[in-house]
């Protein structure tokens, strides 16, 4: 594995990228991966574990995308980070996908929106990770993670209660869901934001999106991005929608 760092400058903001590339012959499909870390911490460093999982397993050029964290730099400035790091990676590898954790699975979501809207770059599949995706807090569970702390999170990634409302910032509410890449979205059986999450996969599948879900117990919301299983079901899924690989059923067997 291959592990190199370059940044790019987005709106006079330096951000960060850890590029994963596998030891691997020919052209390879590109994967951005957003951290967690609710919106006002985390980084490209904390990703080794996941982003070499999956460059190893798809295989993929995989780029953790060190985006701007609020209160400091509050919305829109990490999905315009993470558009930036989109267009520089499309022009550096093949079919793209986008993963994300938490607030990154929020990130991701963010960016296949405004790529749609924008006319690209064109993004082939997402898949995230327990994702923070309902700043209005309305269909949280029963699990963990603290309401307060994500309500704290959202204050300061979204301080102007306007802002709650806007389509990259609310999926949830957003009534213009198509033509959006497939998606997979792994879940944590007792994460408070379970609910929210399994909720936005209906919204998908009655937009027509092409939607995976997949639940996994015995395992936290801040172990999810590491947990095998949920990193092999992102594996397979990026196999089959990055480079046209069958489906891996050495599971069911």
């Amino acid at each position: 594995m291959d592990r190199s760092r370059t940044s790019l400058m987005v709106e006079g903001r330096k951000v960060p990228l850890c590029l994963f590339r596998p030891a691997v012959s020919g052209p390879l499909p590109g994967l951005l991966y957003f951290h967690g870390g609710g919106f006002t911490s985390g980084s490209v460093e904390e990703v080794e574990i996941t982003a070499t999982a999956l460059a190893e397993s798809i295989p993929a050029l995989v780029v953790a995308v060190g985006y701007a964290l609020a209160p400091a730099h509050p919305f829109p400035a990490a999905i315009e980070d993470a558009h930036a790091a989109a267009v520089w990676l499309a022009e550096r590898a093949g079919p793209l996908g986008v993963a994300g954790h938490d607030a990154g699975g929020h990130v991701a979501v963010s960016l296949t929106l405004l790529a749609r809207d924008r006319g690209g770059p064109e993004i082939a599949a997402q898949a995230l990770f327990g994702p923070m995706l309902d700043p209005s807090l309305t269909r949280v569970g029963d699990g963990e993670n603290s309401v307060t702390d994500c309500a704290r999170c959202y204050r300061a990634y979204l301080p102007e209660a306007a802002l709650r409302l806007h389509p990259y910032a609310a999926p949830l509410e957003s009534r213009r869901l198509g033509r959006l890449p497939p998606i997979l979205i792994a879940t944590a059986q007792n994460d408070v934001l379970r609910p929210e999450a399994e909720s936005y996969a209906a919204r998908l599948i009655d937009a027509g999106v092409p939607t995976e879900v997949t639940r996994f117990n015995g395992v936290s919301h801040a172990g999810l991005a590491h947990h095998p299983p949920a990193l092999a079901a992102a594996a397979d899924f990026f196999r089959r929608r990055l480079t046209g690989a069958r489906p891996d059923t050495s599971s069911q067997r």
